[in-house]
């Protein structure tokens, strides 16, 4: 499949090293708008380039755009290449490449997407460019963030599982040589949430493809985490009385960081480690008539389903974990009503039983979790945690999730983490290889109360490029365009330990340690 391109990437993969270095150094001169339009008459294998321009500095708006958006003023000139690729009868995969006209880095960076996807993701390759990165995005072979595309399309479905990123790779290694006469001296993945699924599933399927990968929110795996989403909605939507309303979250949010914020030693409105913290939301159970400040019993019921793990009925074994204490702010993304989350429904709808008119009150955890693991069999089912080939291979895999993640539940991640430590065996050159950073307060992919903002791709570059691991990474929340708080985030288990003294907004007042005990699992 795509021999042309295929061989091209074998060819950059054989260049001595000392060869890339010289390479790099010589690929700084300006590039020429004839050179981008040549790209043109790229030949790769079962693919069209449709667009070899280039665009001005500051001058790019994604097509449909409404408003500006302020990432894009920062990216400088650049080669822009659009292609479509069809490795199938029924695929077409559209990716773009955009390349810096002039002060490329030298290195290679793949951006992920989120949800079904269905889009370029125009604001990560804006970020990327603007690093002096050459980089790459796909729609993953359809159009709309919905999975209604799989109905009746495998081959589509396998597109998005995994075969749009690693063409994604292969032709953009193409593209780039031919630019810049030269292979990319580093190449990184960079994704968040189905991005996230997708750098595992990179560093599982593909490991040669990427040096060093960022994971972030791994949605996975996939159909045990819609499960688990089609679960708690059930529990939330089942009837009129259990529904929590939005108006009741702050009260329940009060009431967590009540029991449990000091648990890390200092009040600061955040959890450090929620899963130490056993709240029970019967606390709030209305003595009187109902209102803002407490729950019916009904409520509660629903609340602890949100805030515990999906388990087996005829096993107890856990199928996905629960939202953690100190997300409740962010409950309306799934719980909000007054159905359950589209891109749960989807997978049901459109993967598992290919019916666009199936009724999500139907769905059976006995069921309906192993029928989605059967037709989800390998292509959205749960991503192999040994990753032996991609740790033999020199890669480097820096994971992070959110603490207070109202989307996909942080313990998630810890879980991949902790199987993959022990399923992987790495050589003695490269025993340290995969870290992972979980951040209190956090929200999906970014937001919430902590400190949403580190540079993992500087951290990855370090630990890549200078073998040194990240012992902590820097973080900051910010508050009407002010930084008011930072905070370190330390690689899991351990934890930011307050000093003792200082301000609780201060990363200098904090130190990473080893938790005194190991968080419970409930």
């Amino acid at each position: 499949m795509m021999r042309r391109l295929l061989i091209a990437v074998i060819v950059i993969a054989l260049a001595p090293t000392g060869t890339r270095a010289a390479t790099r150094r010589a690929i700084r001169a300006d590039k020429s708008a004839a050179q981008c339009e040549a790209l043109r008459s790229v030949a790769l294998s079962e693919t069209v380039v449709n667009q070899a321009t280039v665009v001005a500095a500051g001058s790019f708006s994604p097509p449909g755009a409404r408003g500006r958006n302020t990432v894009f003023d920062a990216v400088p000139a650049f080669c822009r290449v659009a292609m479509v690729l069809r490795p199938s009868a029924d695929s077409e995969i559209g990716v773009e490449v955009w390349l810096p006209m002039s002060g490329w880095n030298g290195k290679y960076q793949a951006v992920g997407n989120g949800g079904w996807a269905g889009a370029i993701g125009w604001p990560a390759l804006a970020r990327a460019v603007s690093r002096g990165y050459a980089a790459s995005a796909t729609d993953t072979g359809h159009s709309g963030n919905s999975g209604a595309f799989a109905v009746g399309h495998p081959e589509k479905l396998i597109d998005y599982a995994y075969r749009s990123e690693h063409l994604m790779a292969l032709a953009a290694k193409a593209v780039l040589q031919a630019f810049y006469r030269s292979a990319p001296s580093r190449s990184y993945f960079n994704g968040c949430s189905t991005g996230g699924r997708q750098a595992l599933v990179e560093a599982e399927r593909f490991p040669d493809d990427f040096d060093g990968i960022i994971a972030g929110a791994a949605a996975n795996p996939k159909t045990h985490l819609d499960a688990w989403r089609m679960w708690i909605s059930q529990a939330m939507f089942k009837d009129a009385e259990s529904l929590i309303p939005a108006v009741k979250y702050p009260a329940i949010h009060r009431a967590v960081l009540d029991a449990c914020d000091a648990l890390d030693g200092v009040r600061d409105g955040l959890i450090e480690s929620p899963p130490r913290c056993h709240f029970d939301p019967k606390a709030l159970l209305c003595n009187g008539p109902d209102g803002p400040g407490c729950l019916t019993a009904a409520q509660v019921e629903a609340a602890r389903a949100a805030m515990s793990p999906l388990r087996d009925p005829r096993t107890g074994e856990e199928i996905f974990p629960g939202f953690e204490p100190g997300n409740e702010l962010g409950w309306g993304r799934l719980l909000g009503g007054p159905e359950p989350y589209e891109t749960a429904m989807d997978t049901f709808r459109y993967v598992v039983f290919q019916n666009t008119g199936w009724n999500w009150r139907t769905f059976s955890l006995e069921r309906d979790v192993a029928e989605a693991d059967r037709a989800a069999h390998g292509t959205l089912s749960a991503v192999d945690p040994d990753l032996t080939r991609f740790a033999a291979h020199g890669g480097k895999l820096l994971m992070y999730h959110g603490w207070a993640d109202q989307d996909i539940a942080p313990r998630a991640s810890v879980n991949f983490y902790m199987r993959t430590r022990g399923a992987t065996s790495p050589p003695a050159s490269n025993s340290d290889w995969v870290r992972l950073f979980m951040v209190p307060g956090m929200q999906h992919c970014g937001g919430g109360e902590g400190p949403d903002t580190f540079d993992t791709v500087a951290a990855l570059e370090a630990w890549v490029e200078h073998g040194r691991a990240p012992a902590s990474m820097l973080a900051s929340h910010s508050s009407a365009g002010r930084v008011n708080r930072t905070r370190p985030l330390c690689p899991y288990p351990q934890v930011a330990r307050y000093k003792g003294a200082g301000s609780v907004d201060d990363a200098v007042s904090f130190v990473c340690v080893m938790p005194s005990s190991e968080p419970s699992s409930r």
